[in-house]
């Protein structure tokens, strides 16, 4: 696990956003168990960027901390139509996670790097499906931009999702995979994150102190479609 002190503007981050990486610096490794490290050789370095902010609006009624995610294009060879954090593998011009995870969230929905304070670079996860050793990189939007669908062949839709969307209980159910295993998965209207990714906001969620009780007793079976191909239904990497 990698930190970043996030430079003078760390003193302005919520409390639960400190909380939040201060807990993920403390649990190292373990912060997203039970995903599992990657092997020594062979994996395909990635990087994804787990972007929070203050809000859209903040000074609007009902409006709080937000998270962006993506809907990858349905033409994608792999994890085509779910819903996933910016990002991609590492290219040779980048230093390294940090690097990959803003370059790809500019070449995919123009964000303004600038405006962006990384606070810290966890443990590489391991994706088996895909070959991936990927690296979740914790950011703070201190300065949020305009944001959109850039490039059409990665990308199919943008969404800023208020945390109070996802810590809502009625939009939290386990999905029972065809093995037996029970991941955390987050109903949102004609959207499904299910898999990588929403066990990943699984973790921040419980680690920034925020998650609100819910009924892990709400298990549906795995929709078919979700274990193929591209459908509006679906999950990050």
């Amino acid at each position: 696990m990698t930190d970043d002190s996030g430079g003078p503007s760390a003193a302005t981050w919520p409390q639960w956003f400190k909380q939040l990486r201060s807990e993920l610096v403390r649990a190292g490794p373990g912060a997203f168990r039970p995903f599992r490290q990657p092997p020594a050789v062979g994996a395909r370095k990635s990087a994804v960027l787990m972007l929070f902010s203050a809000g859209s609006d903040p000074h609007a009624d009902g409006a709080g901390p937000d998270v962006l995610l993506t809907e990858r294009a349905h033409t994608l060879r792999r994890h085509a139509g779910q819903v996933s954090f910016p990002g991609g593998g590492l290219e040779p011009g980048d230093a390294g996670p940090q690097d990959a995870a803003l370059r790809e969230a500019t070449e995919e929905v123009g964000l303004s790097a600038d405006g962006v304070d990384v606070a810290a670079l966890t443990s590489s996860l391991w994706i088996p499906v895909s070959g991936a050793a990927v690296t979740p990189v914790l950011g703070w939007w201190r300065e949020p931009s305009p944001v959109g669908v850039v490039d059409v062949s990665e990308v199919a839709s943008v969404a800023r999702v208020p945390l109070s969307t996802l810590l809502d209980p009625a939009h939290r159910l386990l999905l029972e995979m065809p093995d037996g295993r029970r991941l955390p998965a987050f109903e949102l209207g004609d959207l499904t994150i299910w898999g990588f990714t929403a066990g990943i906001l699984d973790r921040l969620l419980h680690l920034s102190g925020l998650e609100q009780p819910w009924d892990r007793e709400r298990i549906h079976p795995v929709p078919p479609e979700f274990l193929g191909t591209s459908r509006r239904k679906g999950a990050g990497r």
